[in-house]
């Protein structure tokens, strides 16, 4: 170990910074943000520490450095462009038994400055001892990436709820609540927005049911594909899942993204599998939930969007299983993204409208309406009825050379888009397989000159 991880308390105590240029400025944010009692020295100062001083957050000098600004000093920072005098300031702090950090040369400096992950007061640091920065920070960006902003005011409340714990739960149970607690997004959501009524509901209902009833159900769009469009929300409930039940559309990048430790419930159709059926996933998510575990529902694009996501949350709600969704990017956006088609554009297309292929029985679309002038339609799991998308439009009034775009496998690397007119889109249909969506409008000719993947 290069150096001992140290997490100092800085408040109210009296801190030099050598330095008053652009990486200066970077560094005084730290310690402001600490509640160090900032001095600042140095013969220039950039416009944002003239402003500190007027707020009365910082005291500038303008005298030289010397030895002697250290005397009450805790912490002293060098971050000048002066190689020699960022030297001095260190050898000076040594000889005082002062930590000092010296910005870009950590064979200098007796402290180093990491990259910072703040949820305060949950806090994580990430160094590289001074040897890898740019490495550091690409590791503090993932790890961003992974936490919720809300961790800190959980971290918060839980540390007010310790005593409470530790009188009502034995040691064996505390680590089962601690981790109930911690992943309890609606609790967490609720102390985000501010909603103390709904924080005080959850919290007694939280510590006065039994641990092992304190399963929940997490309903999260996967995106049309590309592991890259899944949500940052839906990505940290996916790792936070012990249970992962998945279809078909959802893809084999997005699903490697789970907790390896969590258990995978295919509940789709796929080659050698029978499609398992609605009822069957709803009891699987209730039977799961019942047995106390974190239950991730994960669909393909958005659940809310032709996914049925609705009809299962109707069966958790009627079983009394908490519950919450996580959106995620439909395919009709994803897919007409990636094929290059906007799906709206002023000149060719001023609404969209997303239909099924699959109907209830007996169930009619508004063809005369769908066939409308000006507006792009986006037909989900539509090739069977290819024929009859292009049968009813044409008689309905849209021009048989409507262009059309047919595109299998959106987003992926696997993508294929198949153009042409609306008389054709029967013979297009047998081209492609499933999954696939189609993209009828004038807004599919644009594809020549926008498409990019």
């Amino acid at each position: 170990m290069d150096f001992l991880p140290l997490f100092c308390q800085l408040r109210d105590k009296p801190c030099l910074l050598v330095g008053g240029g652009d990486v200066a400025e970077r560094k005084a944010h730290l310690l402001l943000a600490s509640g160090a009692r900032l001095r600042v020295c140095a013969r220039e100062f950039s416009p944002q520490f003239q402003l500190w001083q007027q707020a009365g957050k910082a005291t500038l000098i303008t005298d030289p450095f010397s030895p002697s600004l250290l005397d009450d000093c805790w912490l002293v920072i060098a971050a000048t462009d002066d190689e020699a005098l960022n030297q001095r300031v260190s050898q000076s702090a040594d000889a005082r038994r002062m930590f000092c950090n010296v910005v870009d040369a950590p064979q200098s400096a007796s402290c180093i400055m990491p990259s910072i992950i703040d949820r305060s007061p949950l806090m994580i640091a990430v160094s590289s001892g001074g040897n890898a920065p740019v490495m550091a920070r690409m590791l503090r960006e993932k790890l961003e990436a992974l936490l919720p902003l809300h961790l800190g005011r959980l971290a918060a409340w839980g540390g007010a709820q310790r005593q409470r714990v530790k009188q009502q739960f034995s040691s064996g149970q505390r680590r089962r609540f601690w981790e109930k607690l911690f992943n309890h997004q609606r609790l967490a959501q609720s102390l985000a927005n501010g909603d103390s009524q709904q924080v005080e509901r959850l919290s007694e209902q939280l510590f006065n049911e039994p641990l092992e009833q304190r399963g929940e159900v997490v309903l999260v769009g996967a995106g049309p594909g590309d592991a890259g469009l899944l949500t940052l929300k839906g990505l940290q409930q996916i790792q936070q899942a012990d249970v992962v039940v998945y279809d078909r559309l959802v893809s084999d990048e997005v699903l490697a993204l789970a907790r390896r430790d969590a258990e995978r419930i295919f509940v789709g159709k796929r080659a050698g599998h029978h499609c398992v059926p609605q009822h069957e996933i709803n009891q699987i998510l209730l039977q799961q939930a019942q047995s106390g575990k974190r239950v991730v529902r994960l669909k393909g694009g958005d659940p809310f969007i032709f996914g049925r996501g609705a009809e299962e949350l109707e069966a958790l709600q009627g079983a009394d299983i908490p519950f919450s969704v996580v959106p995620g990017i439909t395919a009709a956006s994803g897919c007409s993204a990636y094929s290059g088609i906007p799906l709206t554009h002023r000149d060719y297309a001023q609404s969209v409208r997303l239909v099924t292929g699959h109907l209830q029985q007996n169930s009619e679309l508004e063809w005369q309406h769908l066939a409308a002038q000006r507006q792009t339609l986006v037909f989900y799991m539509g090739l069977a009825q290819a024929a009859e998308i292009r049968q009813q439009l044409i008689a309905h009034g849209m021009s048989p050379e409507m262009p059309v775009a047919l595109v299998e496998n959106g987003t992926s690397t696997r993508q294929r888009v198949v153009t042409g007119s609306l008389a054709e889109l029967a013979e297009l249909a047998e081209e492609v397989e499933s999954p696939a969506l189609i993209i009828i409008g004038e807004v599919v000719a644009l594809r020549e000159q926008l498409n990019w993947f």
